[in-house]
């Protein structure tokens, strides 16, 4: 997956993403974050790439990002091992 960095500063960075998909779940778990102040993704038309906007406070927007996708690849990895339980 290609994302490209369209805007960066140290508590505010914007990146295209290609899936709405991910793009949600970025949002969802940038929101748990108590060191990020918005988060959102928006799409001027379906036809254009999506733009994932982060503003942070405390923290670097990228640490912010990086945080949300360990936190996801953990709770993946945890749903994966319960799924091989059953």
């Amino acid at each position: 997956m290609e994302l490209k960095v369209i805007n960066e500063e140290k508590n505010l960075i914007e990146i295209e993403i290609p899936s709405t998909t991910i793009a949600e779940i970025m949002r969802v778990y940038l929101h748990k974050d108590s060191g990020v102040e918005f988060a959102a993704w928006r799409r001027e038309h379906p036809t254009k790439p999506i733009l994932l906007r982060v503003e942070t406070k405390g923290k670097t927007s990228k640490k912010a990002i990086e945080d949300a996708v360990n936190l996801i690849m953990k709770e993946a990895d945890s749903f994966v091992a319960d799924l091989k339980k059953l």
